[in-house]
């Protein structure tokens, strides 16, 4: 993928992340009984500065399905309110005790642990009212929050990040590793390519197509990650690097190497731009997507 390319891809993003934005913040309107600091708190969590891959992923599938992306919009908010409060829980002092989230102090630090959690426990139920309250067929609401219950449950995200809490086997090996990613991480990217196609109306074709990509491009999106704590630096990344090797976790560069890492992340990337086949032309910025999460420097 050519410098240009990356660039354009960069631009899209920075376009949509303002209506991504804007749609989050109108998303949270706290009613009487809503405590002010818990307000509070679940405004510093939800529109923290990120990167919202995972709504542009439900935008940009709900477009590659047929769909118009502002459609798919409450689908995006929901997912984003579910990857904030799991980086809420994630940075607990029980889980992975992070101090420094997106350049910021994380949600406990500022408003202590007992609300990071009432945070948390906050945006999962927000996530299941936004998506309940879509103005789509009564067929597609359930689908959709049966689709993010699934993935955001006890055999995908929960259940990875439990795998990873415990750390690695005696005999570590890629296909336990892969496993948890694919639940821990690959679950949410996953279920946002879904969302976007079960609000396009999507048939079974492209449905799977975009299960193959998401499954391939949420470990690319790991595997770049851990690098990143091996390798990025700190000021750049709005966290801490080098705590996962500290902590004993089980990474790709600490199973394979860099370099096969990177071969690793490589292959995955290829693979993920095949799966995409079913979809023709109107998958072009997913397929250069995952090579722009191949190249991300933060």
């Amino acid at each position: 993928m050519t410098k240009t390319a990356l660039e354009d891809l960069a631009q899209c993003f920075e376009m949509l992340r303002p209506r991504i934005d804007a749609a989050l913040a109108a998303s949270f309107q706290p009613g009487e009984g809503c405590p002010a600091k818990l307000a509070e708190a679940i405004r510093y969590a939800l529109l923290a500065p990120g990167k919202r891959l995972r709504p542009v992923l439900v935008l940009w599938a709900a477009e590659a399905c047929g769909a118009d992306a502002d459609a798919a919009m409450p689908a995006a908010c929901a997912v984003e309110m579910v990857h904030a409060y799991s980086l809420v829980h994630d940075d607990l002092p029980a889980m992975d005790d992070d101090d420094l989230r997106r350049g910021r102090p994380t949600c406990h630090k500022v408003f202590g642990e007992a609300m990071a959690v009432l945070t948390g426990d906050a945006l999962l139920a927000m996530a299941f009212r936004t998506l309940g309250t879509a103005p789509w067929p009564p067929e597609t609401v359930a689908a959709c929050c049966a689709a993010l219950a699934e993935a955001a449950g006890p055999e995908q995200l929960v259940g990875g990040q439990a795998d990873d809490i415990e750390g690695p086997m005696a005999e570590a090996n890629l296909a336990q590793l892969e496993s948890i990613h694919h639940r821990k991480t690959g679950a949410m990217i996953d279920v946002s390519l879904r969302l976007g196609a079960l609000v396009a109306g999507a048939d079974a074709v492209r449905l799977e197509a975009l299960r193959q990509y998401g499954r391939r491009l949420g470990l690319v999106f790991q595997i770049t990650d851990d690098l990143l704590d091996v390798r990025g630096e700190e000021a750049s990344l709005g966290k801490r690097v080098g705590k996962d090797s500290a902590a004993g976790k089980l990474t790709y560069p600490g199973l394979l190497g860099v370099e096969a890492s990177l071969a690793r992340a490589g292959q995955l990337v290829d693979e993920a731009r095949a799966a995409l086949a079913p979809l023709g032309d109107a998958a072009e910025q997913l397929a250069a997507l995952a090579q722009f999460v191949l190249e991300r420097n933060r």
